[in-house]
């Protein structure tokens, strides 16, 4: 990839699911079950083996929808309708006045701001609106379930598409903050070193650190990165 200009404005990479809102909302449980019922309806599996099959294909391939494609040939964009489509979201995400707070802090003169998602666009955009911070992002970088071959996190093919997204060729200046521990390994194995783990307040401290920092709250960024924040 071609080194960057002096001038270009570096990249503060966001996650969303279980990163932008707090594992304990429970919108991965939901999701959870909505995929195994699809598993179990699309593949005629009971509920044990539909959970192992969705695990496996989370585990191999970071997407559970990629192995369902690769393997089952079903239609992405038909799956996004009844499983991230149909999560009941706006029972459990509500507008979040600290997490909006502390991203208008960061200085958009010195930084852009841009979501970077494993999700369809429509689960993306509809995640941010809810917990009232939509406005605040340069844009989205999200797998594309229209695509005959889906890229996502942790494939580098992923990490390329962001960068290419949000318009900076600069590795060294792209900031990363994802919960997902082989995410963050992918991440720092691409050369995006400003890469920081979420953790929850819960989780235990890691056996193997994937990242430079790990983090229980996005409000340790501001101690973090205290260069991109106003002052």
């Amino acid at each position: 990839m071609a080194q960057g200009t002096e001038d270009e404005k570096p990249v503060f990479f966001f996650d969303i699911d279980n990163c932008l809102y707090p594992r304990s909302k429970r919108v991965h449980d939901m999701m959870k079950e909505l995929i195994n019922k699809y598993f179990r309806e699309q593949l005629d599996l009971d509920r044990a083996d539909a959970t192992l099959l969705h695990e496996s294909y989370y585990k191999n391939y970071g997407l559970a929808l990629e192995g369902l494609v690769r393997h089952h040939k079903i239609d992405p964009l038909e799956y996004n309708r009844v499983v991230d489509d149909a999560l009941p979201l706006e029972t459990v995400l509500h507008p979040d006045t600290e997490l909006r707070k502390l991203i208008q802090d960061i200085d958009r003169s010195k930084i852009k701001l841009w979501l970077f998602t494993n999700a369809y666009i429509n689960h993306g955009k509809r995640v941010v609106r809810l917990l009232g911070i939509d406005d605040l992002f340069d844009g989205i970088t999200y797998c594309n379930y229209g695509r005959e071959t889906l890229i996502c996190k942790p494939k580098l093919e992923m990490y390329e598409q962001a960068m290419k997204d949000a318009g900076i060729t600069d590795r060294s200046k792209c900031y990363f903050v994802d919960d997902a521990a082989i995410n963050c390994e992918a991440a720092i194995r691409f050369g995006w070193k400003k890469t920081v783990q979420k953790l929850e307040p819960g989780d235990p401290e890691p056996e193997r650190p994937v990242a430079a920092h790990h983090i229980r709250s996005l409000e340790e960024l501001r101690d973090i990165f205290p260069e991109i924040f106003k002052r």
